[in-house]
């Protein structure tokens, strides 16, 4: 009788081991990684992109010689969040975001231009006539926008990855800034061209193209890579903590 309390015990001792190991193993309760921190990531990456869109319709001059577009502010700030997706989660999963923000602005494009085609009372003909300016031009600054994002951000993740393997994970400043003077050329070329040829004059088009490069380039130095610095050391420490206390 002994023996059979015994093999009770430790068959009841196997059960709860082997429960135990399966709780343990449950992917929503003991992750390593923070699915809120790049749930909030992705958000923010992605309405960067699609406010960018939306601001790039109105054209900026400082002095009659300065041009840019409004999204140029915002834009270098989405870059940045690209460079967080690409070091803390990895090519893969930032390409898996570029994809989805991809979608989104074409979901933009299609929302926004039903709400053109939709008729609007006479009294509202202004409204309508401000809505219709302003979105009837976005598609084509998304189509461009579109064009450069898919070759910019994939080549800044790809390049950004390659930078980290070669420096063995050191000098995150010269992966922000490295991979951006590659991924601002890939980017600013085609949108400047596609949005405004034929809008613009060529002498205009040309100042457009150099000050865009350059100031996004300047704006992901003084500002994006402290901020990709900060971001990242608070996702990294609270990612460890998650692991620590499982």
């Amino acid at each position: 009788m002994m023996g059979l309390n015994i093999k009770v015990l430790t068959f009841a001792s196997d059960l709860k081991f082997i429960f135990m190991d399966k709780v343990s193993e449950n992917p929503f309760k003991n992750r390593v990684t923070d699915s809120m921190s790049l749930m909030i990531v992705t958000a923010l990456f992605i309405t960067l992109y699609l406010v960018s869109n939306v601001m790039a319709v109105k054209i900026v001059s400082f002095f009659g010689w300065v041009y840019f577009d409004a999204g140029t502010i915002t834009f270098p700030f989405a870059y940045m969040l690209g460079d967080v997706l690409t070091e803390i989660w990895g090519y893969r999963t930032a390409k898996k975001v570029i994809w989805l923000t991809f979608v989104c602005n074409v979901l933009m494009v299609i929302c926004t231009q039903i709400g053109v085609w939709l008729p609007s009372p006479d009294y509202l003909s202004s409204n309508a006539s401000a809505y219709n300016q302003v979105f009837t031009y976005v598609p084509r600054i998304v189509l461009a926008s579109l064009a450069g994002f898919l070759f910019g951000e994939l080549s800044n993740a790809w390049f950004m990855e390659r930078i980290k393997i070669k420096t063995r994970g050191r000098w995150l400043w010269l992966r922000t800034i490295g991979s951006s003077m590659i991924g601002y050329l890939f980017d600013t070329l085609p949108f400047v061209l596609i949005a405004f040829a034929g809008v613009v004059s060529t002498h205009d088009l040309l100042l457009m193209i150099i000050f865009q490069y350059c100031s996004k380039l300047l704006i992901e130095t003084f500002f994006g890579t402290p901020m990709a610095y900060v971001a990242i050391h608070c996702i990294e420490r609270r990612i460890g903590r998650k692991a620590k206390h499982g």
